[in-house]
C-alpha cells in the first residue's frame, strides 16, 4: 500500500512517534546528567544518617557492647559503608568493613598534604578532626578504584567516654554499574519504540478512520449527489462536523431544486411573452395590418407582453441590487396607518374585480423607515392576499402597537400555505404550487424583494398560515411617539 505522506493517518502516526522519541530522549538526558548528582546527594545523606544513628546508639548505652555492635553492623551493611571507632585514647574499639579493598581505611591516605597510614595500623586520624571540631567531611579519590568517596569524621561524647567515628563510602557509581543502567535503558527504549509504533498505528487508525469515511460521501457531494448521509458515530467534534455536513447537504439539495426551478420559471416567463410577441407581430404583418381595430388589439397584446418583460427584468435587477446591499435607505418618519390607507386605494380595482373588501384596523403610528420601500412591502402582501383569496372575502390589515414597535399584518382567508413550504416562501421563484404557471400580476420575485427590504431595515418579519384556511404576513418597525 502506498503511503500518503500528507494524509491524516500518517501524520497522526508521525506525531505520536515524535512524541515518544522526545520522551525517550528527555529520559535519556535526565538519566545521564542527573543519576550521578542524585546518587552523590543520596549517599551523603545516608552517611549523615548512619553517623547520627551510631551516635544515638553510643550515647544511649554509654559504651559499645555486643548488642550495639550488631546494630552498627547492620547499618554498615545496609548502607554500603566501612567505619572505625576510636576511644579518647586513640585505641580502635570497633571496626566494620563492607567495602573490602575499596575501603580507604585499608590503604595509605593523603589529606591536606598530610600522609596517614592505614587506620587499622593504629593512626586514628585524630588530627584530621581536631579537638575543637564535632563533624568534618572530606571528598577524596580512591587511588585503587578511582572513585570519588567521602571521608566523614565525628566526635561523639557521652557521660562515661568520648569516641571518634570515621565513616568511608563511595559517592559515585562504578563504571560497570553505569554500563548496566545504560544497557537496561537501551533495551527498555527499544521495547518502548516497538510499543509506540504499534500503539500509534492503532490510535492513528482509530482517530483518522471516521474522517476518512467522510471522504467518499464528500466526493459524492462535490459532484452534485445529495442522496448521501455522513455518519455520526465518533468523537464529538467529528459528529458535529457530520451534522453540519448533513445540514449543508440538505440545504444544497434545496438550493439545487430552487436553481432548477429558477431556470425553468425564468425561461418560462421569458419564453411565453416572446412567443406571444412573435405570434401577434406576425398576425399584424399577415392579417390585421390593414384592419385598424384588430391591429390595435394585437398591438395591445404585444405592448402588454413587453411591459411584463420589462417588469420581470426590473424586478430581477431590483432583487439583485437589494441582495448585494448596493443601495441606501431613505429613512424618514411617516404615518404607517396612512400609508396602509394609500396602498388599499391603489388596489381598489383588484378588490373590485373579485368583489372583495379590505378592512384597516389600528391607530395612527409614526415609524422610522424608508417610506417608498415599506410601501412596496405592504403592496406585495396585499396583492398576494387578493390573488390567493376567493371572491367575496375580506382581507384585514392591522396596525398594532407593541413595546417600542409597531406591528403591521395582512390577514386573508385564502388557500394558505403548507407547513413544509413555510421556510422557503421567501426564496425567489419558490413554487408553492408545483403546477407552476406564469403570474399574471407579477414576476414571482415579490416575497424575495420583500425579504431583502425588511432585512435592510433589520426588521422582524414572518408568516403564520394554515393550509386551506388563510395566511397572515407581518413585519415590525420601530415606532415613534405621536405629538
Amino acid at each position: 500500500m502506498k503511503i500518503d505522506f500528507k494524509g491524516i493517518r500518517y501524520n497522526i502516526w508521525l506525531y505520536f512517534m515524535l512524541f515518544a522519541l522526545c520522551i525517550l530522549a528527555l529520559l535519556g538526558m535526565l538519566q545521564t546528567s542527573m543519576i550521578k548528582p542524585y546518587y552523590r546527594n543520596s549517599k551523603i545523606s545516608d552517611i549523615e544518617n548512619v553517623a547520627s544513628q551510631i551516635q544515638s546508639v553510643i550515647i544511649d548505652n554509654e559504651t559499645i557492647v555486643q548488642d550495639n555492635a550488631d546494630d552498627m553492623f547492620k547499618l554498615s551493611i545496609n548502607n554500603d559503608v566501612c567505619m572505625v571507632i576510636y576511644n579518647e585514647y586513640n585505641q580502635l574499639v570497633y571496626k566494620q568493613d563492607s567495602l573490602g579493598s575499596s575501603c580507604i581505611f585499608n590503604q595509605p591516605l593523603t589529606l591536606n598534604e598530610k600522609n596517614y597510614h592505614s587506620i587499622y595500623s593504629g593512626n586514628s586520624l585524630h588530627s584530621f578532626i581536631g579537638d575543637n571540631n564535632d563533624i568534618v567531611s572530606e571528598m577524596i579519590v580512591n587511588p585503587i578504584s578511582n572513585q570519588s568517596m567521602i571521608l566523614y569524621g565525628s566526635n561523639i561524647k557521652s557521660n562515661l567516654a568520648s569516641y571518634t567515628l570515621y565513616i568511608n563510602s563511595p559517592i559515585e557509581l562504578l563504571d560497570s554499574t553505569l554500563d548496566i543502567f545504560k544497557t537496561q535503558f537501551v533495551v527498555l527504549s527499544f521495547a518502548l519504540i516497538i510499543f509506540s509504533i504499534v500503539l500509534s498505528l492503532f490510535l492513528s487508525k482509530k482517530i483518522a478512520n471516521p474522517i476518512l469515511k467522510m471522504r467518499t460521501p464528500a466526493k459524492e457531494l462535490a459532484v452534485g449527489n445529495y442522496d448521501i448521509e455522513f455518519e455520526e458515530k465518533s468523537f464529538t467534534e467529528i459528529n458535529e462536523l457530520a451534522n453540519t455536513l448533513n445540514d449543508a447537504t440538505e440545504k444544497l439539495s434545496k438550493v439545487e431544486e430552487l436553481r432548477k426551478d429558477l431556470i425553468a420559471n425564468v425561461s418560462h416567463d421569458i419564453k411565453t411573452p416572446l412567443t406571444m410577441i412573435k405570434a401577434y407581430a406576425e398576425m399584424v404583418k399577415d392579417i390585421s395590418g390593414d384592419n385598424k381595430e384588430k391591429r390595435e388589439k394585437h398591438l395591445d397584446v404585444i405592448i402588454n407582453e413587453v411591459d411584463y418583460l420589462d417588469h420581470l427584468v426590473n424586478d430581477m435587477s431590483k432583487l439583485s441590487k437589494f441582495q448585494s446591499g448596493n443601495f441606501t435607505l431613505d429613512v424618514s418618519q411617516f404615518n404607517i396607518y396612512e400609508k396602509c390607507q394609500n396602498i388599499i386605494s391603489l388596489c381598489d380595482h383588484l378588490l373590485l374585480s373579485k368583489n372583495m373588501k379590505c378592512e384597516l384596523q389600528g391607530i395612527d403610528s409614526l415609524v422610522s423607515a424608508d417610506e417608498v420601500k415599506i410601501g412596496q412591502v405592504i403592496y406585495n402582501f396585499l396583492t398576494n392576499a387578493i390573488k390567493h383569496s376567493d371572491n367575496d372575502t375580506v382581507i384585514v390589515i392591522n396596525v398594532e402597537h407593541g413595546i417600542g414597535k409597531v406591528i403591521v399584518s395582512v390577514q386573508d382567508n385564502g388557500s394558505g400555505i403548507k407547513e413544509e413550504d413555510l421556510p422557503y416562501i421567501w426564496d425567489r421563484y419558490y413554487k408553492i404550487d408545483k403546477g407552476f404557471s406564469r403570474s399574471v400580476n407579477g414576476s414571482g420575485l415579490g416575497l424575495a424583494i420583500v425579504k431583502a427590504i425588511l432585512d435592510a431595515h433589520n426588521a422582524q418579519y414572518g408568516v403564520e398560515s394554515i393550509h386551506m384556511k388563510g395566511s397572515k404576513f407581518y413585519f415590525e418597525l420601530i415606532v415613534e411617539d405621536v405629538d
